[in-house]
């Protein structure tokens, strides 16, 4: 056999030690009471079973009286015939509750054309009436009602008494008694004799199993006036009498009796239950050394049984494993081998060991079960994970993602309350036909409207769905009927919004990709021309027949042209680190329009061999705002540096500085030579020209970097195009005085 397989029928085993140990000492706890008596006589049971002998015997001998004499003690006081005649109100509500009784049926007897059946209930109303109405008038004839009544519960008494004769003859086997009533003399006893003296004889203490001596204030019983020791009502006033004497339970009793019987089985219990408690404490105590000193191998579940158990949710699995844990509890404590009957066994060793595989079994799975949950929760670092691992954590969560729309949550719980009721409806109606009347209304009225509405909200739903599945494939169609104030109207909103961003987001890609081709193309454009002329003049400067005239002048053209593309290597990596956000910014207090006179003075060469007419508005007041002074003037220079290159010879250039509120605005306007579009994002784009035959000196750069230095400065730059008529707004955060 396989060692694994071994390890598991010993561990099995083990368990079966356990079991046996554990059930051992429960029924210890729980039985240790009733078996460490001397004998059964000191048990509750026998007690009881004597209890029950003497309200029997007290019935059928010692305050016995036959059916008729009981009859004939009866008397009717004041306080019955009041009980009875107010028994169901006083006389007009017994009169109209008659009527009420009889009216419907004399009714419905009328209308079928049985007037034979209505005269039939009519009569019988009458008479109940004028019963009821001599019940008020004459205590005589209520005195008669009460005393046949009282007459049926004695033979009800009676008869219920005779069923219980075979109990009181058996137990009367077991049980001697000499008992004399002290108040009339009278002897009782079911010895053969009745003198006192023989009777003591017979019932000698050495020979009986149980003796007690009454004495004569003790009444023999505990049966009350109304004979309630036996469980039924007498009728009729019982007179007890006070005994003394003797009731023993003798050695040479009748053994047919069942009394004799509980005392052999629990004779024969009793020494079970210590040999078997003896030997389930030394059980208990070898299971617990062999797992201690790990003699036993741990049998621990496969990773693959273990990964499915741990799959469902904890809570869950410490409910299952309280539930595992109780059956094995009532497994264990219901075991007992030691109350087998011995006259049958066979069966009894069966039961024995069937209920002991079961425990066993039920055993094993509760300790397995706190086994993985004590190394699951012996890894947990908090209860809040555990509990959000919990069923009832997914439940809340469910519950309020149901209510994350408060409206969809609400109506949908109603919804649900409405159907449910109605559906208990139908079964209320199916038991009481009468509420019929409610339900069809409320079906009409509830029922109705709610397929209605579930209807066309299923279909609205369906088409939102539909429409999502067609906007997944790339079909964009027309946009969703918005019908209402529902969750699903917003959704249908929010999906016509998605679909038009999703179109100008296709637009903006293809716009995206057309600027990234033009990028390609004009970073090329404009690397490649000054490259090829240093290509093209160095070639020329290793002719040998060259002129020192000619060699000067082609040198001063390759120190211009790489000194172009040295301006455009530099403007371009300068714009990829604006893009990218790695440049620092060094900013200060600075007077904005100090910083555009300076860069206004350092183009002042330019502009005067310009042909173009400066018109400069300065604000009258200084203006500060918090900047890097050296980007910032890059602005400018770039801003200003455009205006020289492509505003329309003789014409003006408008350049002022003003604070709107809390913002400094700069603003340059100027005609631009080039016609340029309507399209002024594009202008913005890196290596982008008002010159789109590009033969002016620009890179394409400036404006690019201008408006990542002043985003940089959480500022704006817009252009404004009116015609010809270029405009750029700078905006800055104005530090206000």
């Amino acid at each position: 056999m396989d060692i694994k397989w071994k390890n598991r029928i010993a561990w099995f085993g083990w368990f079966i030690m356990l079991t046996i140990g554990i059930s051992g000492v429960l029924s210890i706890i729980s039985n240790g009471g009733e078996y460490a008596q001397k004998d059964y006589f000191h048990t509750q049971a026998f007690l009881d079973t004597r209890s029950r002998y003497l309200d029997l015997l007290s019935a059928f001998n010692l305050n016995y009286i036959s059916k008729e004499d009981a009859k004939q003690k009866i008397t009717v006081t004041d306080e019955q015939i009041k009980e009875h005649r107010y028994r169901y109100g006083d006389l007009s509500e017994q009169i109209t509750n008659i009527k009420q009784q009889y009216e419907g049926k004399i009714q419905e007897a009328l209308a079928a054309g049985n007037k034979d059946a209505a005269d039939l209930y009519t009569a019988e109303r009458d008479k109940k009436i004028a019963d009821i109405t001599n019940n008020f008038k004459d205590d005589a004839y209520v005195r008669e009602k009460v005393v046949k009544e009282t007459e049926k519960q004695v033979d009800e008494y009676y008869k219920a008494l005779e069923q219980m004769r075979s109990e009181y003859e058996d137990l009367d086997k077991a049980f001697k008694y000499y008992l004399k009533d002290t108040s009339t003399g009278k002897v009782h006893t079911n010895l053969n004799t009745e003198d006192y003296k023989s009777a003591q004889k017979l019932l000698n203490e050495p020979d009986m199993l149980f003796i007690s001596h009454l004495p004569e204030s003790t009444r023999t019983g505990s049966m009350s006036t109304e004979g309630r020791g036996l469980g039924i009502e007498t009728g009729f006033p019982v007179t007890y009498g006070s005994f003394q004497g003797i009731i023993a339970v003798p050695k040479w009793v009748d053994t047919s009796s069942s009394v004799m019987s509980e005392y052999k089985y629990y004779q024969q219990s009793q020494k079970r239950f210590f040999i078997y408690a003896a030997i389930a404490v030394l059980m208990l105590l070898v299971s617990m050394y062999l797992y201690k000193t790990k003699r036993i191998q741990p049998f621990a579940p496969t990773d693959r049984w273990k990964a499915h158990y741990t799959r469902a949710p904890i809570d869950v699995r410490i409910v299952f494993f309280l539930v595992t844990a109780l059956i094995a509890f009532v497994c264990t404590t219901e075991n007992k081998p030691f109350s087998f009957h011995s006259f049958n066994v066979y069966m009894s060793i069966t039961n024995i060991l069937t209920s002991l595989l079961i425990s066993a079994l039920f055993v094993t799975i509760a300790f397995m079960q706190a086994w993985l949950l004590r190394e699951e929760l012996k890894q947990v670092r908090s209860l809040h994970n555990v509990w959000k691992r919990t069923l009832l954590y997914k439940m809340w969560q469910a519950l309020q993602r149901a209510f994350l729309i408060r409206s969809v949550g609400a109506q949908v719980f109603i919804l649900l309350f409405i159907v449910f009721s109605l559906g208990f409806g139908a079964i209320f109606v199916a038991i009481y036909n009468a509420s019929i009347l409610l339900y069809v209304p409320a079906c009409i009225l509830l029922g109705i409207p709610i397929i209605i509405y579930i209807v066309k909200n299923t279909g609205y739903f369906n088409r939102i769905v539909t429409q999502v599945n067609e906007l997944a494939s790339g079909n964009l169609q027309q946009d969703l009927p918005v019908t209402g104030k529902t969750a699903l109207a917003d959704l249908a909103k929010n999906i016509n919004i998605l679909k038009s961003n999703v179109t100008s987001s296709q637009k903006e890609q293809a716009k995206s990709e057309r600027l990234k081709t033009e990028l390609i193309t004009n970073v090329s454009h404009d690397l490649r021309t000054p490259l090829t002329s240093i290509i093209t003049y160095t070639e020329l400067l290793k002719t040998p027949e060259l002129t020192d005239d000619e060699r000067a002048a082609y040198v001063e053209i390759i120190d211009r042209k790489s000194k172009r593309l040295k301006v455009l290597i530099d403007d371009l990596f300068e714009a990829s680190k604006m893009v990218s956000g790695s440049i620092e910014l060094a900013r200060e207090k600075a007077d904005i329009v100090q910083l555009l006179q300076q860069t206004l003075a350092e183009h002042d060469d330019k502009i005067k061999e310009s042909t173009l007419q400066f018109r400069v508005t300065n604000s009258e007041k200084h203006i500060y705002a918090f900047v890097d002074g050296q980007k910032m003037w890059r602005v400018f220079d770039n801003l200003i540096s455009n205006i020289l290159k492509y505003s329309l010879e003789h014409s003006r250039v408008y350049i002022s500085v003003n604070c709107l509120q809390d913002k400094a605005v700069i603003t340059f306007k100027n005609v631009s030579k080039y016609e340029l579009g309507k399209n002024t994002d594009e202008l913005l784009e890196r290596f982008k020209r008002g010159d789109t035959s590009r033969h002016t000196d620009g890179s394409g750069l400036g404006l690019a970097i201008a408006k990542s230095i002043v985003d940089l400065h959480d500022g704006s730059l817009d252009i404004e195009l009116d015609g010809d008529l270029f405009k750029v707004t700078v905006a800055l955060e104005a530090i206000l005085n």
